[in-house]
């Protein structure tokens, strides 16, 4: 007995929380009491630890803020002008494609459900809310399977009745961005760009002053979340968001989780100096762990192939919204929407006859970095497994966009740049700061002293873009 209260007398003097045998954190106590050192030590690293978390769950709420408010910018109006954009440069984007062009319909549901009527036809379309949750998909990867159908999206606080003879969905917030996209007959864009407006959005209950909305091509703009992702107006846009949407239910402890850090619906958020220190912190901090984990993934199911150093873009499970058995795959989501925007089955499904697949590199065959001042050479056996086309496209490590050099563009496509390559045998693109001598159309140019990284992109991909019999060569250094 005597021994067990020496025991606990030394233990209600201090707790050491040790790590690999260094010490790693003091806590003290005094009879059991915290000090007033360990009370502020303990809330500091508590109220530091969960910002971090906070952050990481609601980035891809951020983000699509970010795209939401830079569609606006750029002249889009809600529920009326729609945007064209064809993916390049000129746009600060995560990760888009080259391949097609596509448009972006930002819709509020508010007032109402909205029909999207899709047309028969190459188009391929998805529907993310403001939480970028996963709301539909249209055209091909979605329920009309290309034949054209009618789409109903409804917002989370609708109470009617829903009417037979739509494909309806129902988002978790009223702000809806449906991303719609046309495969170019023939490589022709002006075709595509002709065939996405055909698509119709209008209320299910037109009201007198309705006007039918109307198409505005957007050069250029920011779409993303960049100018406030690793500082203090991270916490502003997202207690923004918060306000103006409704509470989504299974984010409720989540919403828990912010209210401990002073963001609560309707209520004002105004932090003292050391809460806005620690979210500044935060801020920083998370994102530069979900840059590591983008760059520099641990899990050992990244890897496309084991001879490779492919990896998938997106870890499994490939359902689309990251949900196994019993759990949200958390880590897969957060390096998925750190690098990319917009969730769909149809995007992540890994199986033959699947809408595209999409494999990350960014390392060399020896395992370093891919560094834009040097010189690589990526073989690409022909043919690709590709019902459709594939493309290599180059993005810019800090930005995550498209890498913007004089030469204009960043993707090699075999609808475009590589159309009049063989279709057998292997081809060679290259990748540098200069071109090759007679290989100028099967390169692109890259920044000296910048990192870079590319998704390769198949579409409407093979059985053997599964099962090992095909594969890219890795990126080698050349001369």
């Amino acid at each position: 007995m005597d021994r067990i209260v020496k025991v606990l007398r030394l233990v209600s003097f201090s707790v050491l929380f040790t790590t690999s045998g260094s010490l790693a954190q003091d806590y003290e106590f005094k009879g059991g009491y915290p000090t007033p050192e360990t009370v502020k030590r303990a809330y500091e690293d508590a109220d530091l630890a969960r910002a971090i978390q906070a952050y990481k769950f609601f980035y891809p709420t951020v983000s699509f803020e970010g795209t939401w408010r830079g569609n606006l910018k750029e002249g889009a109006v809600v529920n009326s002008v729609f945007p064209l954009l064809e993916g390049s440069p000129n746009q600060i984007v995560f990760t888009p494609n080259s391949d097609t062009p596509y448009a972006g319909l930002p819709l509020d549901l508010s007032k109402g459900p909205i029909v999207i009527d899709i047309p028969p036809g190459p188009i391929m379309g998805a529907a993310n809310d403001l939480n970028q949750r996963w709301v539909s998909d249209l055209g091909l990867p979605g329920p009309d399977a290309g034949k054209g159908g009618k789409h109903l999206l409804i917002g989370p606080e609708f109470k009617g009745n829903i009417p037979a003879g739509y494909f309806a969905a129902r988002a978790t917030t009223n702000r809806v961005l449906v991303l719609i996209r046309a495969i170019p007959p023939g490589g022709d864009n002006n075709k595509a760009n002709a065939l996405i407006q055909t698509v119709k959005a209008y209320p299910l209950s037109k009201t007198a002053g309705w006007k039918e909305p109307t198409w505005k091509r957007l050069p250029g703009g920011d779409f993303t979340p960049l100018r406030w992702e690793t500082n203090f107006q991270y916490w502003q846009v997202l207690k923004d968001i918060i306000d103006l949407e409704p509470a989504y239910e299974a984010y409720r402890s989540y919403y828990g989780e912010l209210a401990g850090l002073g963001i609560v619906k309707d209520q004002p958020f105004a932090p003292d100096e050391r809460m806005t220190g620690i979210l500044e912190k935060a801020a920083a901090m998370a994102n530069a762990q979900m840059r590591v984990q983008s760059f520099a993934d641990r899990r050992a199911d990244r890897v496309a192939w084991k001879d490779r150093k492919w990896e998938w873009a997106t870890l499994r499970p490939e359902n689309g919204t990251f949900d196994l058995p019993t759990y949200k795959d958390l880590d897969a989501r957060a390096k998925w929407f750190y690098q990319a925007q917009v969730e769909s089955p149809a995007m992540f499904r890994r199986s033959a006859g699947a809408g595209s697949l999409y494999w990350l590199g960014t390392r060399d065959r020896s395992g370093a970095y891919l560094d834009g001042g040097r010189m690589y050479k990526l073989t690409v056996p022909q043919p690709a497994p590709a019902k459709l086309f594939w493309s290599v496209t180059v993005y810019d490590a800090r930005t995550r966009s498209e890498i913007a050099t004089d030469q204009g563009h960043a993707a090699l496509r075999s609808l475009f740049e590589l159309k009049d390559v063989s279709k057998t045998g292997d081809v060679e693109l290259y990748f540098g700061p200069t071109a090759p001598p007679g290989k100028e159309k099967q390169w692109i140019k890259t920044i000296p002293d910048q990192g870079w990284f590319v998704y390769f992109r198949i579409y409407g991909p093979e059985q053997a873009a599964f099962d090992g019999s095909w594969k890219p060569g890795d990126f080698e250094v050349a001369n």
